[in-house]
């Protein structure tokens, strides 16, 4: 077989996205806040886009006086009569009929009464309500640390076993391991860890669960040996749930390993979560619902939202350079192009948003006003084909993106979840009958409570038609424990 090069030339399709239809594209998972910062992006790098200030009070065209060295006003520069020669690239000697048409698509954004967004005036948040950031469980340590070591040897022991603690509070290196690169023997680096471990939180730098509550109850003086014996030998009976085998292993009576039992309940078994990094996030909603009368009223969270319009100087000075800088006027009507359609993405976006979140209250309205027994099944593809996009926009458009709802404050994604036909051939939402088996194990005889299959038999008899495995996948997900251990529990609470 000979190998050689040649050219061929191939007609192919594939879809290509235009520089506007990616910039849509991104737009839409933004929340209010990111978009925020998009929006003061843009207008920092094209000088044909404003913000509007709301206070600004506008006078009539007549009483504006030019400033000194400014351009005549585009009132004035519509009246000139048009060039004799324009730009290089222009055949006819006048305006691009192209350019025309594309201004005239956009009149809307052009014209000086557009207002993208309403305005809302920022002020600098007072120093009371500015929080310093919280010490993470290092910096709580390393502060502990320098107060506690003074050799070299020792601080730099320390810094390396504080610097492999998890975020759960445990040694994530072995020991050994920290001595060959401390270059240190075992038992100075056990020394320094022993020191750690009764530092606040008490715990942390243990290498398991048995140490980390060995080393609490050493350090809060708690005299129980059978709650020792439990945390030293049969943690695994305790992590199941089996008293009654825990009792028999201890020779103990059931009623009574259930003092002990509370005593370890009071440990920390993640002493090193106090200072974790996690913080309480809060939502701004980009979705608000509200009752009037009988209806449900829908409307985008715009407060925050600068209003947005064309720069009448630059337009001006669009108009003038037409026949005075060609090299100006290229530039400046690049600008206004990416100006004008960053102007229509962001109203896309809007309307796409307000199409699925209409299609959502009108489809779970019952849900929103009587409760969870009336949520309805939904899906992506439903709303895609009802709205007339593509599934992935209406993926991104639900990302990221909560609803404000007499209800309360729901994530868009919340609304969505798998249908299961009934007997009658209705659909029924998955999160119904998971709310619907909550209930049931709460109302529960505590003594016998009810397995899988049981309740796979009553959801049968109220028309929820569903398989043992998936009861069991639901029981899970809302992380519900099994019969046999609800039960050990119960006896050992005393609720049965």
């Amino acid at each position: 077989m000979i190998m050689k090069q040649r050219l061929d030339q191939r007609q192919v399709q594939r879809l290509i996205l235009a520089p506007a239809l990616q910039q849509a594209i991104k737009l839409l998972p933004l929340t209010s806040l990111e978009l925020i910062e998009v929006i003061d992006e843009e207008l920092s790098g094209n000088p044909l886009l404003e913000v509007e200030e709301e206070t600004a009070e506008k006078k009539p065209e007549s009483e504006i006086e030019p400033e000194a060295g400014a351009v005549e006003p585009a009132a004035e520069a519509a009246k000139a009569e048009p060039a004799e020669a324009g730009p290089s690239d222009m055949e006819d000697g006048g305006e691009n009929p192209e350019d025309r048409d594309f201004e005239s698509y956009f009149q809307e954004y052009i014209d000086d009464g557009f207002r993208a967004f309403p305005q809302e005036r920022r002020e600098v948040p007072s120093l009371e309500n500015t929080l310093a950031q919280a010490a993470s469980l290092g910096d709580h340590l390393s502060w502990q640390a320098n107060l506690t070591f003074f050799e070299p040897f020792e601080r730099d022991i320390a810094e390396r076993i504080i610097g492999n603690i998890n975020k759960d509070g445990y040694l994530a290196s072995p020991p050994e391991e920290i001595a060959e690169v401390c270059g240190a023997p075992l038992e100075a680096v056990e020394a320094v860890r022993a020191k750690i471990r009764i530092f606040d939180p008490v715990g942390c730098g243990s290498l398991d669960l048995k140490e980390c509550l060995l080393v609490q109850m050493d350090q809060l003086q708690v005299k129980d040996e059978i709650a020792r014996a439990i945390i030293q030998e049969h943690l695994p009976l305790l992590e199941k749930s089996d008293y009654a085998q825990l009792a028999r292993a201890l020779n103990v009576a059931p009623a009574s390993i259930r003092i002990h039992i509370e005593i370890i309940k009071r440990l920390d078994p993640a002493p090193g979560r106090k200072y974790g990094e996690d913080r309480t996030t809060y939502v701004v909603p980009d979705i608000i619902v509200t009752k009037e009368g009988s209806d449900l009223k829908i409307s985008l969270n715009d407060e925050g939202l600068p209003r947005l319009r064309i720069n009448a100087y630059y337009k001006t000075l669009l108009a003038k350079a037409f026949k005075e800088n060609p090299e100006a006027y290229r530039y400046l009507k690049d600008k206004l192009k990416k100006a004008l359609w960053f102007l229509r993405s962001l109203d896309q976006r809007d309307q796409t948003i307000y199409k699925v979140a209409k299609y959502i209250v009108d489809k779970q309205g019952e849900y929103l006003e009587k409760g969870i027994d009336f949520i309805k099944p939904l899906t992506l593809m439903e709303i895609a084909q009802a709205v007339g996009v593509h599934e992935s926009t209406v993926g991104r458009v639900v990302a990221n993106k909560y609803m404000l709802t007499p209800r309360g404050v729901y994530s868009l994604k919340y609304f969505f979840h798998k249908a299961l036909h009934g007997d009658f051939g209705e659909d029924v939402s998955s999160l119904r009958i998971k709310e619907r088996l909550k209930k049931l194990v709460e109302s529960e005889d505590k003594a016998n409570p009810l397995s899988d299959i049981e309740i796979e038999e009553i959801l049968a008899r109220e028309n929820f038609k569903i398989a043992r495995r998936t009861v069991a996948k639901y029981r899970k997900q809302l992380k519900i424990l099994p019969s046999h251990i609800r039960k050990r529990k119960s006896v050992m609470e005393g609720t049965a």
